[in-house]
């Protein structure tokens, strides 16, 4: 139940959300990954969001890291681009975060059930 003051939930309620047990499994897969895009002094802005989206859709499993300019919530900053890319958060570890979306023809990674 909504109450009037209440804004609607930034999520989208059609995404599946990942259990322990895979997201386990994909920080396993991201521990030998370098960062693909980092976030400078310019914060999260479409150009970064079209660059992580092209990356979700090349490698499924990204690592981006948040540089020391950038003046964001590391939990704040991944939450906005999981929702931006339409992606899951695997792992935010200092400013490190681990972002995941299965390819939607052609999955390459198999999550555990």
């Amino acid at each position: 139940m909504r109450l009037a003051g209440d804004a609607p939930r930034a999520c989208c309620y059609t995404r599946a959300v990942l259990s322990g047990k895979q997201r386990r499994h994909l920080r396993a897969l991201g521990h030998a990954l370098r960062p693909i895009v980092q976030v400078g002094r310019g914060g999260i802005d479409d150009g970064l969001v079209a660059a992580i989206d092209q990356a979700l859709t090349d490698h499924e499993l990204v690592k981006l890291k948040l540089g020391e300019a950038a003046d964001l919530d590391r939990h704040e900053a991944a939450a906005d681009l999981a929702a931006r890319t339409r992606s899951e958060v695997a792992q935010v570890l200092g400013n490190t975060v681990l972002l995941y979306r299965a390819h939607p023809d052609e999955p390459e990674i198999e999550l555990p059930r």
